[in-house]
């Protein structure tokens, strides 16, 4: 739907240009502090999984080491889709949609990139299928896994604040009132705010030397921004992320243009 333009601020070409030139090194030093916070990333210590995870897969049960599919890495995204849920989270989905197309080449470039969550298989394939996506999705629904990276939590450690989530300690849960974003979107996902909630998302990464499956990194909530690839044309939009409230939805369910 046409929105109108905010007012702005107009001028000559020149007056652009001089500004964009003003604004390309501010984006270059941010391109700098990028690639040297990817250093740092890979630099991070490598801890030892020893715990065993057993996931099921469309191709069957799978272990930790066997997601990798033959490559070295393995980055997980930690997709919200609880037990409880009739659809993944929308936010979730919309992320989903941007790596959906490039997977493949992370496939071919070492690095396995797999959807991760709790909901039993059958119902993460029947999603699947109603996005018309093809990555590759495991379900922890058996594991402990969600648990032990942080991004699933009881409905006591809720109640009582115990969640520990994107490094540090969450007070006791509570949402006031039904008209909020939480609350819209747990609605999309045919649950209530407190059951959407218990589910959070993040992203893991795995790398497998000598047999030995190792952690390196993990990144939570607004970690996730770099990978939310609608994100980034938004930023480069005339108008930016211009957002009240929660306006995405699966993207099945826009109404026809």
């Amino acid at each position: 739907m046409a929105t109108t333009m905010m007012k702005h601020a107009t001028g000559t070409r020149e007056e652009w240009l001089a500004a964009r030139l003003d604004l390309l090194e501010a984006e270059k030093e941010l391109t700098r502090q990028s690639d040297a916070l990817a250093k740092r990333r890979q630099e991070l210590p490598w801890v030892r999984v020893d715990k065993t995870y057993r996931f099921d897969t469309e191709e069957g049960s799978a272990s930790l080491q066997e997601l990798f599919r033959g490559r070295s890495q393995l980055l997980v995204y930690h997709f919200m889709f609880g037990p409880d849920y009739e659809a993944g989270c929308p936010s979730c989905s919309a992320i989903a949609d941007g790596f959906n197309g490039f997977a493949v080449h992370l496939a071919n470039h070492d690095v396995m990139l797999m959807a991760v969550s709790r909901a039993p298989l059958p119902k993460l394939v029947e999603f699947k299928r109603r996005m018309g996506w093809t990555f590759p999705w495991a379900s922890a629904y058996a594991t402990d896994f969600n648990a032990d990276f942080n991004i699933w939590f009881t409905e006591k450690q809720q109640r009582d604040g115990g969640i520990d989530y994107n490094y540090r300690r969450e007070g006791k849960w509570q949402l006031r009132g039904s008209d909020n974003p939480v609350t819209q979107m747990a609605t999309q996902t045919g649950t209530d705010a407190a059951t959407y909630t218990r589910e959070r998302p993040g992203v893991s990464a795995f790398a497998l030397e000598d047999g030995v499956v190792y952690h390196t990194y993990s990144a939570y909530a607004r970690g996730l921004d770099s990978l939310w690839g609608m994100y980034q044309w938004l930023d480069r939009a005339p108008k930016g992320r211009n957002e009240q409230g929660i306006w995405w939805k699966h993207h099945d369910k826009y109404a026809a243009r």
